[in-house]
């Protein structure tokens, strides 16, 4: 399976590359993601619960990160086995560039995937591997914004935390937003252990 994409980021290029190396954001915003830890230098445990058609498995893996230049980008390498279900390995290129309004972030994913998960048909894969990408870009750029609001929604919001009564519902629905993490790598990744993530 091969799948390349690209998002524009209403932040930096550092703060995109710090918040796609954090393996807690990463965590919250990869679809079904349960474990992002540190196993060495530039390697990760991942686990997550992936559902593609008929077929449901828990996927544990490891990511390993290589030709890193931060931070402009790094090559992803992912091994994930989900028992029965099957198994996906693969590469995957990751690149963050500056615009004028933030930042352009591109991967380029090379996955194979075997078992059960493999007998579903190309179609039905591709489309869970694009769906937990949007969904991880989506959770994504939710955290990005919520971490570093524009400074016209921070100025809006300045007169609202003066009010004790506006400031509570607004931390509460604040705290349902999924955040998001790490790589597109993590899109990657997300798409790695997916199908393996």
């Amino acid at each position: 399976m091969d799948m390349q994409g690209s998002r524009s980021l209403a932040i930096t290029q550092q703060q995109a590359w710090d918040a796609l190396n954090d393996p807690e954001v990463l965590k919250l915003c990869i679809p079904g993601c349960d474990k992002v830890e540190p196993t060495g230098e530039n390697q990760y445990a991942v686990g997550m619960a992936v559902k593609i058609g008929p077929v449901s498995a828990k996927f544990s893996g490891k990511i390993t990160l290589s030709d890193i230049v931060p931070p402009q980008s790094y090559a992803i390498g992912f091994d994930g086995q989900g028992g029965v279900a099957g198994f996906g390995k693969g590469k995957a290129q990751v690149s963050l560039e500056p615009t004028e309004g933030g930042c352009e972030l591109s991967y380029t994913v090379n996955a194979q995937v075997g078992g059960k998960i493999a007998q579903l048909g190309q179609r039905l894969i591709d489309g869970a591997a694009k769906g937990m990408a949007e969904d991880f870009f989506k959770r994504f750029d939710d955290e990005m914004q919520r971490r570093y609001p524009a400074p016209e929604a921070a100025a809006t919001e300045a007169p609202a935390e003066m009010a004790p009564s506006d400031a509570a519902p607004q931390e509460e629905s604040q705290g349902g937003v999924p955040v998001w993490v790490w790589w597109a790598g993590a899109v990657v990744l997300a798409a790695l252990v997916l199908w393996l993530r």
